[in-house]
């Protein structure tokens, strides 16, 4: 099963401050690659109030000069919002200076401040991915092309091409993904099957009949759960109600488990966000199976970072040495 750490950097008024979680960040990239993790992932919005991180780039640089062994994998990568060849040329470098362990998942994207933010339209995101693949394609082949009426070369290529992969859920999405992508990732495994049909009609490899599944999205591991979830659970609440602002931003009404309004004992009840003793985190990540992901998302929501190390170390003293034997890298989603 593969272990990930997750960041977005949000740092909401309450929480701690911007600098402190990107200083503490870069420690625990090594943290995470030292001890054995799998992969890093990195979110990517722009203009947030909380200043979710809007350069999984930059960040993906600090990460590969922390790290050795890690995925770096930005999840997703906002691509109708940037200018193709640029990015073919900036993932290029990331690749050629991690030695080759970029995972690229592309996004739509959704939220329609950010497309007028970067003078684009959010009607013309798709068209906008499929322009990022196609340029990515080409520039990586060392070759010169042609876009846009413009004569292209990027120089270096990657000795590696990054694996792309196409992030959605829609089940057209999942069948652009069969025919364009690398390789898909469903949020939470939507239309898998439709994905695998699609894949298998154009001739191509079997990707097996389930997507990976996903552990909670933030786990917490404490000797006093209670006091440790009343210090989280603000933190919690302040992420789920983004989310369900920016669903009201873009289609016009709440969405997702939480859009009837944040209730904290729901939170706690749903299971995605959990406050485990070092043996329930154990009992936990054993009960999921091979094809399978943990996540660690140890600054979520501003979290102060004395109290995240603290999680951290518990995690790796009582818990990571009775799992460890389970952490392996999965396939490619998709291939």
């Amino acid at each position: 099963m593969e272990f990930v750490i997750s960041f977005d950097f949000r740092a909401p008024a309450f929480g701690a401050p911007a600098g402190e979680l990107y200083a503490a960040a870069l420690d625990m990239f090594s943290w995470a690659d030292e001890l054995g993790f799998n992969c890093v992932s990195l979110g990517e919005h722009h203009a947030s109030a909380d200043g979710y991180l809007p350069s999984p780039i930059a960040v993906a640089g600090a990460i590969a000069a922390r790290t050795s062994s890690v995925t770096i994998r930005p999840n997703v990568l906002l691509a109708p919002l940037y200018e193709p060849v640029k990015l073919a040329e900036d993932l290029a470098v990331l690749q050629l200076l991690s030695g080759n362990r970029m995972q690229v998942v592309i996004g739509a994207g959704y939220r329609p401040y950010e497309f007028q933010m970067f003078g684009t339209r959010r009607e013309d995101r798709k068209q906008g991915y499929l322009d990022a693949f196609s340029v990515l394609r080409q520039a990586w082949s060392g070759e010169e092309f042609e876009h846009q009426g413009r004569r292209v070369t990027v120089t270096p290529i990657p000795e590696v091409t990054p694996p792309l992969l196409l992030g959605g859920a829609h089940p057209a999405v999942a069948k652009r993904a069969a025919d364009i992508a690398d390789g898909f990732f469903p949020p939470n495994g939507e239309n898998w099957d439709v994905y695998r049909a699609e894949r298998l009609r154009l001739g191509k490899s079997d990707p097996g009949e389930k997507f990976h599944r996903l552990g909670p999205i933030y786990t917490y591991v404490t000797h006093d759960v209670e006091a440790a979830w009343a210090t989280i659970a603000p933190h919690v609440v302040h992420c789920v109600e983004s989310y369900a602002e920016w669903t009201i931003e873009a289609y016009g009404k709440a969405a997702g488990p939480f859009a009837g309004g944040v209730d904290v004992d729901d939170l706690r009840r749903s299971g995605a966000y959990q406050v485990l003793t070092p043996e329930q985190a154990v009992a936990l990540i054993e009960s999921m199976d091979d094809c399978s992901t943990f996540i660690l998302t140890p600054l979520l929501g501003g979290l102060d970072p004395e109290f995240a190390w603290r999680g951290l170390q518990l995690f790796a003293d009582e818990v990571w040495p009775k799992v460890r034997h389970r952490a392996a890298p999965l396939p490619i989603p998709g291939v």
